[in-house]
């Protein structure tokens, strides 16, 4: 819990202390499930959900639920919203609507789960390759969600994963408030569920190298979140490494983690292949 602590306030902002005492309320949260008549988890389809979805339903699944019943909501669309997004635009009403509709969480459900998150934290993409070899179904939107968790990793072509790259194109355009760069890529890239500290945090990533490859205008800038109010433009070298000309990890080496894969100087760089959407 305490690692957690110190990578969230490092990443993202805030008091570590704070940020510890918060995830240890959520933990007793947890453990008072069990003690309930009912226990209902509402997800969606993105890769933010479904990545916590599996942590959870992989933890319940490895206690005695006793006499409580564990049911799920998880839905990637809703009526009358043609640009479905979340839970979070829903208003009370709607929000009700979805409760009738739950379902007890399956033995198979469980199964699922457990393995998709012991390949999400595996040492080796591998594992969510083979993972999404059989069938996903049983969570219907983990395929998805999963596959694009592999498109975070390194390209073969620069160096940068799809989220990265994502924001250079949009960049590319011309200068871009953090809102315009923001909105541009959730309009694209749904699929990742990501909040807009989230995302300070991928372009932080892409400013503070040796050669940058966005260059940011901002009046205070002590955290990622301090982003939000910059103005961006690519560089010179973000166009270089956007048309594949430079790479990324070459020219800045790599130290990162995605699930349970450290990305760093002393291992074999596992990348993504866009073209044959394959782990190489």
């Amino acid at each position: 819990m305490s690692v957690r602590a110190g990578f969230i306030s490092e990443a993202y902002g805030g008091d570590t202390e704070e940020i510890r005492e918060d995830f240890s309320s959520h933990e007793q949260k947890l453990h008072s499930g069990v003690n309930q008549d009912e226990v209902v988890l509402w997800f969606e389809h993105c890769l933010f959900c479904q990545t916590m979805l599996v942590y959870l339903l992989n933890r319940f699944g490895q206690k005695d639920l006793l006499h409580t019943n564990l049911s799920l909501i998880c839905i990637n669309s809703f009526p009358g919203k043609p640009d479905f997004r979340g839970l979070g635009e829903l208003n009370a009403d709607e929000l009700a609507s979805l409760f009738e509709a739950r379902h007890r969480v399956s033995p198979a459900e469980f199964n699922l789960a457990l393995e998709a998150w012991a390949a999400y934290t595996s040492p080796s993409p591998v594992d969510i390759v083979n993972l999404l070899k059989d069938d996903t179904e049983g969570l219907p939107f983990l395929g998805d969600a999963f596959t694009a968790h592999l498109a975070r990793f390194p390209s073969v072509r620069n160096g940068l994963g799809l989220v990265e790259n994502t924001a250079l194109e949009i960049a590319a355009g011309g200068p871009k408030t953090f809102f315009e760069l923001f909105s541009g890529f959730w309009a694209v890239q749904p699929v990742y569920g990501l909040g807009d500290v989230q995302f300070c945090a991928a372009l932080e990533r892409l400013l503070s190298v040796k050669e940058p490859l966005l260059a940011a205008t901002v009046a205070e800038r002590h955290s990622p979140a301090d982003l939000k109010q910059a103005t961006f433009e690519i560089t010179g070298r973000g166009r270089e490494t956007l048309s594949g000309e430079v790479d990324f990890i070459v020219s800045n080496g790599i130290d990162t983690w995605l699930g349970g894969v450290h990305l760093n100087g002393s291992s074999p760089i596992w990348r993504w292949d866009e073209r044959e959407r394959e782990i190489v």
